[in-house]
């Protein structure tokens, strides 16, 4: 087994004991930042940027989940104008997808392992064509379902088919736990990685140990991916896997893709501040960006 530690190491693989602080930062120098998943359109976007004031909170980022060919240009640019004025990233997800499709496995309960990944090449083509409409409306965040997807992405953000600072998230429903995924998802073009739900810190720490980027975590879940709340974790999050984005406010919705209400979303923000105050009442030395920092994937619409 110590050979196989060591060949692991030797290609970048590590362990996440024992535990250690992680002196990984983003690029301001912080160490979290917060992220709310579910926001499908303009009027809930609005909602939850409304309701920041309320709490006093900051949130750095927002995922739209349903995808990106359920919304009309005029929607797109709507939210990305109110990500832009409000200075928080806007991530809306790729479109096509197995459950998506016509795909009868993907309805079984065998076939869900697949997830939300692409069949066939029409299908890896009209995805796309999702992501590269949306860069032109000045999008600059796109969550990706799919490794094969992932990997076309990046080759065409570094030949210019895609603009050089899109950036490229990849979500928990890809299903990767381990050191050696999150190493792969990072070399093929990943700029944050989402594991999946339910590791623990060990877990989290031996993936931060091999990669760079930030590492997106749930601070809590909606029923349908389990419903349970990692608040209380939160610092030790943070301590040990940063540059982190808290993903938070999913407890709110019953399922992904959840068509979150205006009220839903206020409901969210308040989670934001019930981790919020979980982080100052237990690692109160912990950083986390300014608004408006300058590496977010903040829109560009003119």
């Amino acid at each position: 087994m110590n050979k196989n530690r060591k060949f692991l190491e030797d290609i970048g693989i590590k362990s996440g004991y024992p535990l250690i602080e992680s002196e990984k930062r983003f690029m301001d120098g912080s160490q979290y930042r917060f992220e709310v998943p579910g926001i499908q359109r303009p009027p809930t976007l609005r909602a939850l940027i409304d309701a920041l004031d309320e709490y006093d909170v900051t949130i750095h980022r927002v995922t739209q989940t349903k995808g990106i060919m359920l919304l009309t240009d005029r929607e797109i640019e709507e939210m990305g104008e109110l990500a832009r004025d409000a200075k928080i990233e806007l991530f809306l997800s790729i479109g096509p997808r197995a459950t998506y499709d016509t795909s009868a496995t993907a309805k079984t309960k065998e076939g869900a392992r697949i997830g939300y990944r692409i069949r066939g090449y029409e299908n890896l083509l009209y995805a796309l064509e999702d992501v590269k409409r949306a860069a032109e409306l000045g999008i600059r965040g796109i969550v990706v379902y799919d490794e094969g997807i992932l990997w076309v992405l990046g080759k065409m953000r570094k030949e210019g088919y895609l603009p050089a600072d899109i950036h490229f998230k990849v979500s928990a429903h890809c299903g990767h736990g381990n050191p050696a995924s999150a190493l792969l998802i990072e070399e093929i073009g990943a700029d944050s990685f989402n594991p999946v739900r339910d590791l623990q810190i060990p877990m989290l720490a031996s993936i931060r140990n091999s990669i760079n980027i930030p590492i997106d975590l749930h601070t809590e879940n909606p029923q349908s991916s389990g419903g349970f709340i990692r608040h209380y974790e939160v610092p030790d999050m943070i301590r040990y896997a940063a540059p982190v984005y808290l993903k938070t406010g999913g407890s709110v919705a019953k399922k992904h893709a959840w068509e979150t209400t205006k009220t839903e979303a206020k409901e969210r923000i308040r989670q934001v501040y019930l981790v919020q105050s979980m982080i100052e009442r237990y690692y109160p030395e912990a950083k986390a960006s300014p608004k408006g920092s300058g590496d977010l994937a903040i829109p560009v619409i003119k």
